[in-house]
């Protein structure tokens, strides 16, 4: 009797969806909204009115359309899928240890004209003597204290931590023995992370600092690496913030929007330092303002469905959201388990690479992020590789943003196809108005599992309404949303067996900003809008600006 060894069409992954592909749905179309768009104090009403009588927050959960989930047959044939983590497996590590990724990390950065101090600006100037951490930390300090445009985007700073890590740094140039890259190099965590030492409230005026302390596994790394953490930034509160396609902008697309303002009327609103009347954009607004203003080159951020990205599109930045999994947050806890991650902001791309490649450090401890490999640097633009170059594109989710932002869009694609060799490809995502529902309909299940009903009456009057609805979902819909993941990240599979190394690329907002349409009445109570964002199954999303100084301000 003979055996044949099994011939592998793929690498080994762990987690690795079956390669399906979907069968077809009609093109995507903007939804339009259908719930009411709230400001001011008759948003405070509703939210308290909501909090406490479960059938306004059925009314909104049943008007938002989250039952459409139970009339796709299609659904049928997948089983829920509650962990969209994929990661490629290895007998070895392909990139250098780590401890050598921290100190030899070499980066070629260029000087973009008009644009904030880099890392290695700062570091080539410690080196040089011509700068000590102790005088840019301190200077630093002071301006922030001295404006409250600039102290709003930080929750919390503690001077003498901040000033005696910068000391510490000082003395190693002084001794010529820096860490790395990132020695004395200023950055800000947003408050989504645990820092010890510090307290963490989420952007609310709930107390969520861990009573054991510690410092989030992905911050650490930057600690041992030798940046300077300035404070901690503020955010939209617990994350979770308006999201609707705008009657008052053309053409705006639902899938664009989660957590987009950043507006916070409990902890004060940072605005986009291009232009005081929009937003930063968020939920990663304070970390956005810290890079956009110049103050920091680098920031931390977290995102379940756009908090780094947006944030990055309406300032002007790079950001990065990692795959699923691969930055370690240990020992926090994440609000929203099968969505949130952790990953970086930065006003170039070789600090955003920077920044990213000490935050994935795998950890030991953690069962998911110690199966990845270290990031490993990439190929520098003259090397000769044969990584393909292939963008995807779902035309009808692509064109549903306005006209400059498509022009803007068009202008990059035109670029990477003339200038660069790349191809377009058509592609079809299936079932987007229905994807985004799901999305929305897990990330509130899970914020609102971890938030008892006595916290509610704490929340502002937007995240009551939010927390309320998303309490509210039956056990089956929130299955039939993980079978909807499962379908989508099997397609997902499919495009990629058909086109390997396939980059998918959209506008990642679809208007430049986001003008505070109510003055002082959103600053001060918030705006409301129900909706629902896609894009849940677990892969990286990394955002870059078009223009000349950034998208925030719109005008």
């Amino acid at each position: 009797m003979s055996s044949k060894r099994i011939q592998k069409t793929q690498p080994d992954f762990y987690g690795y969806p079956a390669v399906r592909q979907s069968p077809e749905t009609p093109p995507y179309t903007v939804p339009s909204g259908s719930n009411p768009v709230l400001r001011g104090l008759p948003l405070a009403i509703v939210g308290t009115i909501a909090s406490k009588l479960n059938f306004v927050g059925n009314f909104l959960w049943t008007n938002t359309g989250f039952g459409l989930l139970r009339d796709i047959r299609d659904l049928d044939d997948y089983e829920p899928r509650y962990d969209p983590t994929v990661i490629k497996l290895s007998d070895s590590l392909d990139g250098e240890p780590i401890e050598e990724t921290i100190s030899n990390i070499s980066i070629e950065y260029q000087t973009i004209s008009n644009r904030h101090y880099s890392a290695a600006y700062f570091t080539s100037a410690y080196k040089a003597g011509k700068l000590t951490p102790t005088e840019v930390i301190t200077g630093l300090l002071d301006q922030i204290s001295a404006e409250k445009r600039h102290s709003v985007a930080f929750l919390q700073i503690i001077p003498e931590k901040v000033i005696a890590a910068a000391e510490a740094s000082t003395a190693r140039y002084k001794s010529g023995k820096p860490l790395s890259l990132l020695d004395g190099v200023p950055v800000a965590v947003k408050d989504e992370a645990d820092l010890d030492g510090y307290e963490k409230s989420l952007g609310s005026s709930i107390d969520y600092t861990r009573k054991n302390g510690g410092t989030s596994w992905c911050i650490k790394k930057w600690e041992d690496a030798g940046a300077i953490i300035i404070g901690v930034t503020n955010m939209h509160e617990l994350g979770l913030g308006i999201s609707h396609p705008l009657s008052t902008l053309p053409r705006i697309s639902a899938h664009h929007y989660t957590d987009t303002t950043n507006n916070n009327p409990v902890k004060g609103t940072p605005l986009n330092p291009h232009n005081p009347s929009y937003y930063t954009g968020g939920s990663s607004g304070g970390s956005a303002y810290a890079v956009a203003s110049g103050l920091v080159p680098i920031a931390h951020g977290a995102d379940g469905g756009g908090s780094i990205r947006i944030p990055a599109a309406y300032c002007g930045l790079y950001g990065l959201k990692p795959t699923h999994g691969r930055v370690s947050i240990l020992p926090t806890k994440s609000l929203a388990t099968s969505n949130g991650v952790m990953g970086p902001l930065a006003s170039n791309m070789a600090d955003l690479e920077l920044a990213y490649r000490i935050l994935a450090t795998p950890d030991p401890s953690n069962p998911t992020s110690s199966l990845f490999n270290p990031p490993s640097p990439l190929p520098s633009p003259s090397s000769k590789t044969n990584r393909p170059k292939t963008l995807g594109i779902y035309n009808p989710w692509f064109s549903a943003s306005s006209p400059k932002v498509l022009s803007a869009c068009n202008e990059a694609l035109d670029h990477y196809t003339s200038s660069l060799s790349y191809r377009l490809i058509p592609i079809h995502l299936p079932h987007m108005h229905s994807a985004q529902l799901a999305h929305a309909l897990t990330i509130l299940s899970e914020i609102s599992s971890g938030t008892p009903p006595s916290l509610l009456p704490s929340l502002s009057a937007a995240n009551k309404i939010l927390l309320s609805v998303g309490a509210l979902t039956p056990a089956t819909d929130f299955l039939l949303a993980q079978k909807m993941r499962a379908l989508l990240m099997s397609h997902l599979a499919w495009l990629w067996k058909e086109y390997p190394g396939m980059l998918i690329v959209s506008p990642t907002t679809p208007n430049a900003g986001w003008r505070i349409g109510g003055g002082g009445g959103d600053l001060k109570y918030g705006v409301y809008e129900i909706c629902v964002v896609g894009e849940f199954c677990g892969g990286a999303g990394f955002e870059y600006s078009r223009g000349d100084g950034g998208g925030g301000g719109g005008e």
